[in-house]
């Protein structure tokens, strides 16, 4: 009987083991509102040659500028969105825009909401990866309520967090 269990213990571990060898090529967040706010959309993350392609499409947000980042923790929990954390940082860089080689590996930069309050972001990043160190997988995205300065550290002084969304592994 134990070498039966040995058996089945050894082929779960390699089927785990197989599972992460496989490359990650896409992951999304929905976003939902913090209390208070109506913030919904969607960001996909897709693997491509050079980075990672990020596209949103928000809805629900006050025209104008609103700072756009991805946080420690995919916990959305906590109704002003605060358990998600600060911004990702593995390699504890200073804040910064998103084109900037000095800048958090979550600094997106700003969305643009037209009049209706709807906006669409799309770029290649070259800070974040879907597997390895620096992956992005368990993460949390949030919108904030106010333009992100690109400068203030350690927040981009971009006001309270209006929408937030965990980053998972989608079905490529």
């Amino acid at each position: 009987m134990k070498a039966g269990i040995l058996v089945v213990a050894s082929m779960v571990a390699l089927a785990v083991v197989s599972a992460q060898a496989q490359s990650v090529t896409k992951a999304v967040a929905e976003l939902s509102p913090t209390k208070g706010n109506t913030v919904s959309g969607t960001v996909t993350f897709t693997k491509v040659d050079g980075g990672v392609k990020i596209v949103a499409d928000v809805a629900g947000l006050t025209p104008g500028q609103h700072g756009f980042h991805i946080h420690e923790f995919g916990d959305c929990s906590a109704p002003d969105g605060a358990s998600a954390g600060g911004h990702f940082n593995p390699h504890h860089m200073q804040h910064g825009a998103p084109d900037s080689t000095t800048r958090h590996a979550g600094d997106f930069g700003n969305l643009e909401a037209d009049a209706s309050g709807k906006a669409h972001y799309e770029r290649v990043d070259t800070m974040i990866s879907l597997d390895g160190a620096d992956s992005i997988i368990g993460h949390g995205v949030i919108v904030h309520e106010k333009a992100d300065d690109l400068k203030t550290q350690p927040t981009g002084n971009a006001g309270a967090r209006v929408a937030c969304g965990a980053i998972g592994v989608a079905k490529p």
